[in-house]
């Protein structure tokens, strides 16, 4: 059944996005122009034009810019996405996040200031099953 819906952002990373590992480490500025997928560190800017996942693993030390974004590991920078941005309960922030939607778990510590470009309210939920 390919075409059901899926619920959530994690659920439509594509069938070939780009990994930087766990144990991994990325320095520089990086392009993608499709899905990301970090379990590694990342030091630099990025722009991704899919959506970004950055497991609980994961950390990114830079501004960040995507097309959506599920972020469950740290950043140290400003995070900015087109559309949404899922923030998981183990997800650490030092920065600012901009959105056009922002969902935050219960647990996310967020040391910064959010915008909600759609002028919606952030919402916020509690997580009922694993990643």
């Amino acid at each position: 059944m390919a075409d059901s819906p899926r619920r959530r952002l994690a659920d439509r990373v594509s069938s070939s996005p780009t990994f930087i590992g766990s144990g991994s480490r990325f320095t520089g500025d990086l392009e993608c122009a499709s899905d990301l997928v970090v379990g590694g560190a990342v030091i630099g800017d990025g722009d991704v034009k899919g959506s970004l996942t950055l497991s609980d693993s994961g950390s990114w030390e830079g501004e960040i810019r995507a097309g959506n974004a599920v972020i469950a590991g740290e950043v140290q920078g400003s995070v900015t996405v087109a559309e949404k941005l899922e923030l998981r309960a183990t997800a650490r922030i030092k920065g600012s996040l901009k959105a056009r939607s922002i969902a935050v778990a219960k647990g996310a510590i967020i040391e910064g200031d959010m915008a909600v470009t759609s002028g919606k309210p952030v919402v916020h939920f509690e997580e009922k099953r694993d990643k």
